[in-house]
């Protein structure tokens, strides 16, 4: 990604998500500013399937486009400015709304764990968001300031924040990080659900977690470059 800009980059990784079923007609993906950490990208209003360098606007950590702008805005982006004023060390952002992660958001004794080496990208504990109970009856969207400050805050310093009801949020230290962790995070939930119909599963320790999730950039490379090339 070293020679495109971060424009043509986080179109790909829309496109490369939506591919590989992440995403559908609904959730985003940003990118923060490589040299102003105050700053973020991220599509305008549309598929992201869909999405090409021209649709890609700057934002600031308000979730406000940094220049004039007369087009439509996801009603969520809020979330995005939310998580890096939160946590500097996050440079992508996925919220999406996966057939396979959606289980584990709906029924309270289904707990998302790994049970796969390449799901160890998700890290040793997935967080739960319930909006409802900071915030009451909502519409489930994140809109404001203060509800994307409280899923930020559950977070934490985790890779990953599961939404009751809702959907997930993905964070990483680059796109290719967060469509790896994204992607194969998916994967391991449907594995996962898989399983669980022929009976108990067993799940990756904490200490095994730590070992098998330390991929390498030349991992994270070859993966995207697979993932790339089916785009065309």
């Amino acid at each position: 990604m070293s020679d495109e800009t971060p424009q043509a980059a986080l179109a790909a990784a829309n496109r490369i998500l939506a591919h590989e079923n992440v995403l559908d007609a609904f959730g985003h993906v940003s990118v923060r500013h490589p040299n102003d950490p105050l700053r973020f990208y991220l599509a305008r209003s549309l598929p992201p399937e869909l999405v090409t360098e021209r649709d890609v606007i700057e934002f600031d950590l308000d979730s406000e486009p940094v220049g004039p702008c007369d087009t439509l805005l996801y009603s969520e982006r809020v979330i995005h400015g939310g998580i890096y004023r939160a946590r500097p060390d996050v440079n992508a952002i996925c919220h999406h709304h996966a057939a396979a992660i959606m289980p584990f958001c709906l029924a309270d004794d289904l707990k998302l764990r790994v049970v796969t080496q390449l799901g160890a990208t998700m890290g040793p504990h997935i967080p739960m968001w319930d909006q409802r109970d900071a915030f009451g009856a909502t519409n489930h969207l994140v809109t404001r300031a203060d509800e994307a400050a409280s899923l930020a805050d559950c977070l934490g310093p985790h890779a990953m924040v599961l939404m009751k009801r809702h959907g997930a949020t993905v964070v990483a230290k680059d796109l290719r990080e967060l469509a790896f962790r994204s992607i194969y995070g998916c994967r391991d939930a449907e594995l996962q659900l898989r399983a669980l119909v022929h009976g108990s599963i067993d799940v990756f320790t904490a200490d095994e977690i730590a070992l098998a999730g330390r991929f390498p950039e030349a991992t994270l490379s070859r993966a995207w470059a697979l993932w790339r090339s089916r785009l065309a």
